[in-house]
């Protein structure tokens, strides 16, 4: 008698391939801003809240010019990398497109980094300049980098110091002067025709797949790693995100969150501009009424944090003092979202359209994000989809492919 096999149906793999019918951005970060700077002048395009800052996209193009004009004539060419250590404020924003301008490398660098972990990181990656804030809470950014760098006190011009000795400037802001250090608004020149004839030989010049920017991701073993990323990384990550919280010239994005981390540099500052948006920065760091005021106030459109943000603003005692009926989508990124947290994000602080989004800095960083549409079960127990021109597979402790329902890693 010859046994009957049943026949097996085929496994489906834990394999996904974003849609590739989307076309990406093929230009720098530098072409892109100015193209949306020359269709949109008078829109608002930055709010620094706790530095009185307004500007639409001319000011803030013809600021970038400035900062970028002003780091040529010190030198500064394409491929030097720039260190900015400093919390949320313009001076970061005007370094992030002024360097992408020129071709530099900005090198994002942790607020709350200690003498050692600035000078890991500048070492790591052979920073030829950085800029820094003169302090940040309880730390003393000038007294610091005088400790690192002995040799600060007695520089006249380039600085050669043991510590790093590919380190030549030393950019402080605030108007004090200190020895050895250069002032952040001393390199906002004046721009001439002949500059911006420079500029636009450079813009010309560059590829939108040169390096443009290097993020330490904390891995889970060792030092810090250096991610480094090109335009067409950081500025189409920009872009899919921009399009998938539906983002357009009415809108105001509120950002809260750290410009030195993907999450605030590229979902925020950059997604910005995508659509010609404006970025509102509430303060150097998160606090929740500082924000919510912010939010409020100025009736932006979409807020980004992560979980432990919204629920420090959905705690305070003066949450219901704020109308926050402007709000409408978001990211919130960074850990799980508890049902009842995203009920109420959605309920009471209006954002219907709030986006879940998972990546890794590697990948500029967003890989996953969900729909403005999807149901509250996929928003608190996925992390969506892979975003278009993305390809994710779950693996195991071989390398190999596993099942959809399979436990594995990304």
């Amino acid at each position: 008698m010859v046994k009957q096999h049943q026949a097996q149906l085929p496994l489906t793999l834990s394999e996904y391939h974003g849609d590739t019918s989307i076309t990406l951005i093929n230009k720098t970060i530098g072409q892109y801003f100015d193209d949306i700077a020359n269709i949109y002048p008078d829109n608002l395009a930055v709010v620094v809240y706790h530095q009185h800052i307004r500007w639409n996209y001319r000011q803030y193009q013809e600021k970038i010019d400035s900062l970028a004009t002003g780091l040529l004539q010190l030198g500064i060419q394409a491929g030097d990398r720039v260190g900015i250590w400093s919390p949320n404020n313009i001076e970061w924003c005007l370094t992030q497109f002024a360097t992408a301008k020129i071709g530099a490398i900005m090198v994002c660098i942790n607020p709350a980094y200690r003498p050692e972990e600035l000078e890991y990181s500048l070492s790591n990656v052979g920073c030829r300049a950085v800029i820094c804030a003169d302090r940040f809470k309880s730390s003393d950014y000038l007294q610091m980098l005088n400790e690192l760098l002995p040799e600060l006190s007695s520089n006249q011009g380039r600085l050669s110091a043991r510590a790093l000795p590919k380190l030549e400037f030393v950019i402080r802001m605030g108007t004090d002067k200190t020895p050895g250090m250069l002032n952040f608004n001393d390199l906002l020149v004046e721009v001439n025709a002949d500059d911006q004839h420079v500029l636009a030989s450079i813009a010309d010049s560059l590829s939108t797949h040169d390096s443009i920017n290097i993020q330490f991701t904390s891995g889970t073993t060792g030092s810090p790693k250096g991610a480094t990323l090109s335009h067409h990384n950081i500025l189409n990550n920009a872009y899919l995100v921009a399009e998938a919280m539906k983002l357009t010239p009415a809108d105001k994005l509120c950002i809260p969150v750290p410009l030195y981390h993907c999450f605030g540099m590229v979902l925020g500052s950059l997604c910005s501009i995508i659509n010609a948006s404006a970025a509102v920065y509430p303060g150097e760091s998160f606090d929740p009424l500082t924000t919510l005021t912010v939010a409020a106030q100025e009736r932006c459109t979409a807020l980004h944090g992560v979980p432990t943000m919204f629920i420090a603003e959905l705690e305070h005692p003066q949450f219901n003092e704020f109308d926050l009926s402007s709000l409408r989508t978001g990211v919130m990124a960074g850990a799980t979202c508890p049902e009842e947290v995203m009920r109420r994000v959605q309920n009471v602080m209006y954002m219907k359209q709030v986006l879940i989004g998972y990546g890794q800095t590697e990948c500029s960083p967003l890989n996953h994000i969900t729909e403005i549409d999807s149901s509250i079960e996929k928003q608190v127990l996925t992390v969506g989809r892979a975003l278009p021109h993305t390809e994710v597979k779950i693996i195991n402790e071989f390398g190999d492919v596993v099942a959809v329902g399979q436990p594995g890693e990304v």
